[in-house]
């Protein structure tokens, strides 16, 4: 079900993104067709003002017929039908481009009847000198028409690509963003599968090992309780530390798997007021069985904090807590747990007198399966869940934990957990 509905999500954002790209593009296309629009008639406008121009001051009268022909998208020519002078014609369309905002290189061209040919005027540029402008180019010659001349706009592509560089970002910056959202599905559906064969790694190990270590502890709860092994000290001590690091290899595996089936679904808390003060103490007591010669001591004003938490597993989260305070500790282990209230917000702090953590990897300590390599790793039985439960269960309810070094040595755990009395 999770599966059919993150590939609805990933289709339909697939889709969504397509269109509005589609969308953007055909609007930019439009865009394109618009402006190209609009250059002509400011050209037409600017070419027909410069044809007035050139009839004033003579007998002659502008022609009924629009004397201004668009030959192709960047070639116009313009029928005058009266003798006129270069140098007269490039300032009158100098003039007349500018107060159209016709801002685009072009050239013109003028037809010669003694040598019935067109002769290349100018190129005229906005950006370069006229020194760097000097070409020839072919300006075709049209039947029937005796005084006119030709002009060009070369940059006239260039020009309306530039006039629309707003659309063209918003176009570039759609398609990285398709790109990216591709990419980001492509990562996870591969993060995804990864994580799932791992998950099924982990079940499929554990489940192997659970058969034949439940019937090694089984064999040696039998073999423990035969005669001939009580009275022989040294086979009742292996025998019993058969049975002992068995436990404890059942516990790792137990956890391996509730963390494992945590991936599929979700811890339920089953919530419920009640006084942690006495919870703790009683975690106190059932890891000391573990680390009998640990000193632990837990100071508060207050022996009535009420709670809204499920019982199991803020027991087994304290004592997550106390147990890797006291495995990284290379002295006699003394660990206080602080319960401070401060601003709504009740805090446990577990402070110890271990090791501590390279500050550089203290970020690390709440991720799945990580260990810190130091001087007791390898002395240490584990494979790095501890922490990841705790902070599993802390994000289930919104609390907050912090691991930080202290000033002289040891680590500072902090539990800060919402509270209203």
């Amino acid at each position: 079900m999770k599966i059919n509905k993150l590939n609805s999500i990933i289709i339909l954002g697939l889709v969504a993104i397509i269109s509005i790209l589609v969308a953007q593009l055909l609007w930019t296309k439009e865009a394109f067709t618009i402006e190209q629009k609009k250059l002509s008639q400011k050209a037409h406008i600017a070419l027909l003002e410069v044809a007035k121009k050139l009839y004033e001051g003579t007998n002659h009268e502008l022609p009924v017929q629009n004397p201004v022909q668009k030959i192709a998208n960047d070639y116009y020519i313009v029928n005058v039908d009266n003798e006129f002078e270069p140098d007269i014609l490039e300032f009158y369309l100098k003039t007349e481009f500018k107060k159209m905002n016709i801002t685009t290189d072009f050239e013109y061209a003028m037809y010669n009847c003694q040598s019935d040919e067109m002769i290349y005027g100018d190129y005229i540029s906005l950006s370069k000198k006229k020194s760097e402008c000097k070409k020839t180019v072919y300006f075709p010659k049209h039947k029937n028409l005796v005084y006119y001349f030709a002009v060009r706009f070369p940059n006239e592509t260039t020009y309306l690509f530039s006039s629309m560089r707003f659309w063209f970002i918003l176009s570039t910056a759609l398609i990285l963003i398709l790109l990216i959202y591709v990419y980001s599905i492509f990562t996870l559906l591969q993060h995804k599968k990864y994580s799932e064969l791992q998950r099924d790694f982990i079940n499929n190990m554990t489940h192997e090992f659970k058969t034949p270590l439940a019937s090694i502890l089984i064999a040696s709860k039998y073999l423990i309780e035969q005669k001939p092994i009580k009275e022989d000290k040294k086979l009742f001590t292996y025998t019993d530390i058969i049975i002992n690091q068995g436990n404890k290899l059942n516990g790792h595996i137990e956890k391996i798997l509730d963390i494992a089936r945590s991936d599929y679904t979700p811890l339920e808390l089953k919530k419920e007021s009640i006084l942690i003060v006495p919870i703790i103490e009683e975690t106190i007591e059932n890891i000391k069985l573990k680390y009998p010669e640990a000193s632990i001591t837990i100071e508060t004003v207050s022996k009535e904090y009420l709670l809204e938490t499920d019982t199991f597993h803020f027991a087994n989260l304290v004592y997550n807590l106390l147990d890797n305070a006291i495995k990284y500790c290379n002295e006699k282990p003394e660990v206080t747990i602080k319960i401070i209230e401060d601003n709504n917000c009740l805090k446990l702090e577990f402070i110890d007198n271990g090791i501590g953590i390279n500050p550089k990897k203290i970020s690390f300590i709440f991720d799945k399966f990580y260990r810190v390599q130091n001087e007791k790793s390898n002395e240490v039985n584990g494979f790095g869940l501890g922490l990841y439960y705790v902070k599993e269960i802390c994000s289930l309810q919104n609390w907050k934990i912090k691991a930080e070094n202290n000033q002289e040595k040891g680590v500072t755990l902090t539990l800060s957990i919402p509270y209203k009395k």
